[in-house]
Order: C-alpha cells, then sequence, then structure tokens
C-alpha cells in the first residue's frame, strides 16, 4: 500500500487524500494554528491517519544531504523531521509538501513527492551566500566575514 507523508500544508489547504493511508508527525500537529486546520487533522486522524515521530538515522541522513545542499538553513526542525518519516517509507510513499527547500533536499534523496497547493520544483538546487556589499561567496553564515555586510542567498550550481 502506499502511504502519504503529510507535511502541514496538508491540513491546512486540505486535500482528497484516504485518511487512512496518510502518516505525519507530532511538530506538524503543533504547527496546526486554525481551527480549520486542526479540525482537518482531527478527522484524518479518527479516519485512520497515523502520527508517528521519526527514526534518528533517518535525520541525519536527512541532514547530511541538507548540508550538501546547503538547504540547511531553510528547514526547521519539522521539516527536518517529516523527510526522515519520508525516508523512512521511501519505498512505498508519497511526500506531500509545498516547502521548496523540502523538495529539494527529498529529490536528491529520491523521495517522491508532491505538492499540495504550490508548483513543485523543476531543478535540484545547491546554494550558496553572496555577500551584498564585497559580492564575495560563502557557503554559509548571515554576515560577511571580510566586510560586515549580510549575506544574501542565491543559486549555486543545479545538480
Amino acid at each position: 500500500m502506499e502511504y502519504y507523508i503529510a507535511d502541514s500544508a496538508v491540513f491546512i489547504m486540505g486535500t482528497g487524500i484516504e485518511p487512512y493511508r496518510m502518516i505525519t508527525i507530532p511538530s506538524v500537529v503543533n504547527e496546526l494554528k486554525s481551527n480549520e486546520a486542526s479540525m482537518r487533522f482531527e478527522l484524518a486522524r479518527e479516519n485512520g491517519a497515523r502520527v508517528e515521530m521519526p527514526d534518528e538515522r533517518f535525520r541525519e541522513k536527512v541532514l547530511a544531504i541538507a548540508k550538501k545542499t546547503r538547504d540547511c538553513d531553510e528547514l526547521s526542525v519539522t521539516d527536518i523531521d517529516i523527510l526522515a518519516k519520508a525516508l523512512e517509507y521511501k519505498d512505498s510513499s508519497v511526500l506531500l509538501s509545498d516547502d521548496y527547500a523540502v523538495q529539494n533536499v527529498a529529490r536528491v534523496l529520491g523521495i517522491e513527492v508532491k505538492p499540495v497547493a504550490q508548483k513543485k520544483i523543476n531543478d535540484v538546487l545547491v546554494w550558496q551566500k553572496e555577500c551584498v556589499g564585497c559580492r564575495r561567496r560563502f557557503d554559509c553564515g548571515d554576515v560577511c566575514p571580510v566586510c560586515g555586510s549580510s549575506l544574501k542567498k542565491r543559486r549555486k550550481r543545479k545538480i
């Protein structure tokens, strides 16, 4: 059976996915702020949706790939956990997420992704930071170590 690993967008936007095939994580449930999203989650839960903790081994694999693509700064703990859960069910699941950083890392991990309301990404990207002052490029950080200006995220290359 194919499962759907549900990010918060599933409950915020709503989908026609059968609840008994849905799996999410506790931190997604904690992100649901509106009454409508909470109600959609509760209805899904009553109809068979599961909430599972991600395995730490899969979290570590997600973090390693996110460091390579340099999406670490963009991914929240919830994003990392939902990717870990999708990786755990990789051969029998589809990850439902609108988050572009999540989709980017998922594609590198070989996880099938389906957006909920946004467009799907076309290319896998590796990011870097560029100083707005001196234009030097760095792999990470928020402030240029050379001139002290802020660093802006920019695409380094496609994978």
